[in-house]
C-alpha cells in the first residue's frame, strides 16, 4: 500500500467519525423540532449536518451514501426555505433516513462486498427515497415557487448571468480534510467557470512555510442560471473553513466596497482591484503600461497612480478606489490559526497512560531507594520528582477525560421510539452533562444506561389515561443526572412513573425462592430482588422486558467498574436508580496496607477513618465477621487476615480501616499494619483472576512486589451479611477458588 492509500485511510476514518457526530446533531435537531417547529436555528443545523455529508461523501466517491443524502438535503432545503414545515410524520422519516445515512457509512466502515446485503440496504434506502420524494412533489414545489419573492437572490437568475466569487481558504482547511480544488471541481456542477484567478499572497516566506497549511484564495467568474443558493451550497460543507463573497451579476460599487473590506490579506492596489472584480486584468496591464512612461521628478506612491490612471479611464468607480488604498493601508489583524480541538487517536491515550503508570512505579521505586539509603538530598529530589509524576498523571488522565452529556443526549432518540411504540409521551430531561469522567468509563456504562431507561419507559411510566386518573399530567418525565461525589461519579435515572411495589416484589421474591417464609427484609433489601438473575414481575412478556433477563447483567457490568448501584422507589410516585462509579480506571489513589507476609490497596476515597483493633471491643464469629461499636455506632468487620488465610502469628496490635461503599454502607476491615497513602496504577488481573470475589485489580509497589486491590463494595457486602455461615460460605468460596487456580495459602498471604 503507498502513503498515499494510508492519507486516504486515515482521511476517510476521520470522516467517518465525524459523521457519526453529525448524524447525531440531525437527531438532536429534529427531537428538538419536535417541541419547537419554528426553531430555525435547529432547521439550519439538520440542513448543513446533511450537506456536509453528502458533501464530503462526494470527495471519498461514495456514491451510495451521496445518492440517498441527496434526496434528504434536496427535502431539508425546502424546509429551510419555508416550502415545507416539519411533523411528526415528516420527522420520523428524516430520523429513519439519519439510520439509514448511519448503515451506509457502516457498510463502508466495515468494507462490506456481501452482493445480497448491499441489495438489501440499497432497496430499503430507495423505498425510504421514495417516501422522501412525496415531500417534493410537484404540487410542493409549485406552492414553493409561489411563496418565493420573485425579487430574492435566491430566485432563478437569467441564463449566462455571471457572478462573481472571491474565496479564501483557512490554514486550517487541509487539517480539517477539505481540499480547495474538490471544491473548485464540485462548482462545474452548478455553471461554467469563466475565469479563475489564483491568489498566493497569503504564502508565508520559506522559513515559514507548513506544507499542512493552506495559503490559497481563489477569485472565480461563474457562469449559471441557479440560484445564489445554489452556489453557496458547493462552499457549505467547508464554510467554518473559508471566507467566501458573491457579488451578484447585477455589480453595485457597493459590492465591491464590502468585498475589498472582507479580503484578509494585504495585497498590492492592482490585485484587489482585480481580485474583487472591479476591473479586468487586461484593463490593470493597460494602466501598469501606461504608468511606466509617466516620468516624474519626486518620489510618490505607484499605488497611488494606479487609482489616478483607472479612474482617468473610466475604468473603475473612485469610491472604489479609495476604499482599496484604505485596505491597503491597513495591517491585517493577527488571526488565530488552527482548531480549539485536536483528535488524538484512543489508542495513542492509552498508551500514553500506560507510560504514565510505569513513571509512576519507577518513581514510587526511586522514592523507596533514596529513603532506605538516607540520602537527604536524593529524598529532596524524589519528592519533587513525585509531585511533577503526580501533575503529569493529573494532566495524562485529564486527557481521557469526556463529558456524559456526549452519552446522555442518545438517549433521546431511544425515549422518543420507545414511547411511540409504548403509546407514552415522555419527556427527556438531562442534568450535569458537564460532568467529566474517564472515556473507559464511558464506553462501559453506555449499555446499563439504556437497559435502565428502557425500563423506566415500559415498567416505570403510564399510559397517559392512566396518569391523568391518578391526578398526574398525561406526560412522563424521565431524568438522566450525574454529579462528581468523593473521587466517584455519581449518575441518576429517576422518573415520574407508578414506582415499585414492594409487597410485590417480596411476593415474587419468596415465590422464586430467594426469600424465605418468614425471613423479614428492609425495603431497601427488597429492592435489591429485581438484580437476581430471571427475577420479573412483568405480566406479559413483550420485545422491550419481561424475560427477566438484564437488571442482573446491569449490576454486574456496574460491579465490574468497580461500581456500586442502588434502588430507592416511592410507589404511585417514581424511581430513581443510582449508580456510583470512579473516574477512572486507569490509576487511583490508594491506602496501602499489609495482611501476614502480603500488600493490599485500599482505595483511598473509600477510606473514612483508621482506628486501632480492642480485642475486647471487637465480637467476631468464626474469627472472620463480626461487629463493633464505634460512637454508639454498630460497625460490621471483617478480618481480612481470617478471609484471605494467613495462618503466620499475627501482630501484637492490629487496625481497624473503617471503610464506605456506596451511601451509608460502612464497614470496617481488621488488618495488621498500615503503609499509608500509595499512588496506585491499576493491572488487570487477566481471565483467569477476574471473577474473584472480593478483588478487583492488582498493582506493583515500588519494590517490585504484587499487590492486590480490594474491592471494597464486596467486602463491605461481606461483612454486613446477617448470618455468619453466609459469610463463612463466601470466605470458603473465596479460598476454594484462589486454591483451584494451584494458589496455595502462602502465596495468597503474600497478595500474589
Amino acid at each position: 500500500m503507498s502513503d498515499n492509500d494510508g492519507l486516504y485511510d486515515d482521511a476517510l476514518l476521520l470522516f467517518l467519525d465525524e459523521a457519526r457526530d453529525m448524524l447525531q446533531n440531525i437527531e438532536d435537531s429534529l427531537l428538538q423540532l419536535e417541541s419547537n417547529p419554528k426553531d430555525e436555528e435547529a432547521i439550519h443545523a439538520l440542513f448543513r449536518s446533511a450537506h456536509t455529508i453528502k458533501g464530503t461523501s462526494g470527495i471519498f466517491n461514495l456514491t451510495r451514501v451521496v445518492k440517498f443524502t441527496h434526496q434528504v438535503e434536496s427535502v431539508l432545503d425546502r424546509v429551510r426555505k419555508g416550502g415545507l414545515s416539519i411533523d411528526l410524520d415528516l420527522s420520523e422519516a428524516l430520523l429513519l433516513s439519519c439510520d439509514m445515512i448511519a448503515t451506509l457509512l457502516g457498510q463502508v466502515e466495515q468494507h462490506c462486498d456481501d452482493p445480497a446485503e448491499l441489495a438489501a440496504t440499497d432497496k430499503a434506502a430507495d423505498a425510504l427515497a421514495a417516501r422522501l420524494g412525496g415531500y417534493l412533489d410537484s404540487s410542493v414545489l409549485s406552492k414553493q415557487k409561489l411563496e418565493e419573492p420573485t425579487s430574492s437572490l435566491n430566485s432563478s437568475s437569467p441564463s449566462d448571468a455571471v457572478w462573481h466569487l472571491s474565496v479564501r481558504f483557512h490554514q486550517s482547511t487541509f487539517l480539517n480534510g477539505f481540499d480547495p480544488v474538490t471544491v473548485i471541481e464540485y462548482l462545474k456542477n452548478v455553471g461554467e467557470l469563466t475565469s479563475i484567478y489564483t491568489i498566493d499572497d497569503g504564502f508565508p516566506d520559506w522559513d515559514g512555510f507548513d506544507a499542512e497549511n493552506c495559503y490559497l484564495g481563489f477569485e472565480i467568474r461563474l457562469k449559471t442560471s441557479e440560484p445564489k443558493a445554489a452556489i453557496e451550497n458547493a462552499f457549505e460543507f467547508v464554510a467554518d473553513d473559508c471566507d467566501l463573497r458573491i457579488i451578484p451579476p447585477t455589480r453595485r460599487a457597493s459590492d465591491f466596497i464590502a468585498l475589498i473590506n472582507e479580503l484578509p490579506n494585504e495585497l498590492r492596489l492592482g490585485d484587489i482591484l482585480v481580485s474583487c472584480g472591479a476591473v479586468t486584468r487586461d484593463a490593470l496591464d493597460k494602466a501598469l503600461a501606461h504608468q511606466s512612461e509617466i516620468t516624474t521628478g519626486h518620489v510618490r506612491q505607484s499605488g497611488q497612480a494606479i487609482g489616478e490612471i483607472l479612474v482617468a479611464q473610466n475604468k473603475v468607480n473612485p469610491e472604489v478606489v479609495d476604499a482599496a488604498l484604505e485596505k491597503q493601508a491597513r495591517m491585517p489583524s493577527p488571526k488565530q490559526e488552527g482548531g480549539l480541538f485536536v483528535r488524538v487517536p484512543a489508542d495513542k491515550l492509552d498508551e500514553l497512560i500506560n507510560l504514565v503508570g510505569e513513571l509512576v512505579i519507577c518513581g514510587a521505586s526511586a522514592s523507596l531507594q533514596a529513603v532506605n539509603a538516607k540520602n537527604e538530598g536524593l529524598i529532596g529530589t524524589t519528592q519533587q520528582l513525585s509531585r511533577l509524576v503526580d501533575e503529569i498523571r493529573n494532566g495524562a488522565l485529564g486527557l481521557r477525560m469526556v463529558r456524559i452529556g456526549e452519552t446522555f443526549v442518545r438517549y433521546r432518540r431511544v425515549v422518543h421510539d420507545v414511547s411511540t411504540e409504548l403509546g407514552k409521551t415522555v419527556n427527556l430531561i438531562i442534568e450535569g452533562a458537564d460532568t467529566e469522567l474517564d472515556k473507559s468509563v464511558v464506553e462501559k456504562i453506555g449499555d446499563p444506561l439504556m437497559h435502565l431507561v428502557r425500563n423506566s419507559l415500559d415498567h416505570g411510566i403510564e399510559l397517559p389515561d392512566v396518569r391523568v386518573a391518578a391526578g398526574k399530567p398525561p406526560d412522563g418525565t424521565i431524568c438522566l443526572s450525574a454529579r462528581h461525589d468523593s473521587g466517584n461519579i455519581v449518575i441518576q435515572v429517576s422518573d415520574d412513573g407508578k414506582g415499585l411495589n414492594a409487597e410485590k416484589l417480596l411476593a415474587k421474591g419468596r415465590e422464586k425462592g430467594l426469600v424465605n417464609e418468614g425471613q423479614v427484609l428492609t425495603e431497601a433489601e427488597i429492592f435489591d430482588l429485581i438484580f437476581a438473575p430471571g427475577f420479573s414481575t412483568a405480566e406479559q412478556v413483550t420485545n422491550l422486558s419481561g424475560r427477566g433477563v438484564g437488571m442482573d447483567v446491569v449490576r454486574k457490568n456496574i460491579e465490574a467498574l468497580r461500581g456500586s448501584v442502588k434502588i430507592s422507589s416511592a410507589l404511585g410516585q417514581g424511581t430513581a436508580i443510582e449508580i456510583r462509579l470512579p473516574l477512572t480506571l486507569a490509576i487511583i489513589d490508594g491506602f496501602l496496607v499489609r495482611i501476614g507476609d502480603g500488600s493490599f490497596v485500599i482505595p483511598l476515597h473509600a477510606v473514612l477513618e483508621c482506628i486501632d483493633a480492642d480485642p475486647d471491643g471487637m465480637n467476631l464469629n468464626d474469627q472472620s465477621a463480626g461487629y463493633i461499636k464505634l460512637r454508639g455506632e454498630v460497625l460490621p468487620l471483617l478480618d481480612l487476615r481470617s478471609v484471605f488465610g494467613s495462618h503466620d502469628q499475627p501482630p501484637a496490635k492490629r487496625r481497624i480501616v473503617v471503610v464506605r461503599s456506596g451511601v451509608g454502607a460502612k464497614a470496617g476491615l481488621i488488618v495488621d499494619r498500615l503503609d499509608g497513602e500509595y499512588q496506585t496504577v491499576i493491572k488487570p488481573l487477566g481471565k483467569l483472576f477476574k471473577h474473584l470475589y472480593g478483588i478487583s485489580g492488582s498493582t506493583v509497589l515500588g519494590s517490585g512486589e504484587v499487590a492486590l486491590i480490594l474491592d471494597v463494595g464486596s467486602l463491605v457486602k461481606l461483612a454486613t451479611q446477617q448470618k455468619n455461615t453466609e459469610a463463612g460460605d463466601r470466605k470458603k468460596l473465596l479460598l476454594r477458588d484462589l486454591q483451584s487456580m494451584g494458589i496455595n495459602q502462602d502465596n495468597i498471604s503474600r497478595g500474589l
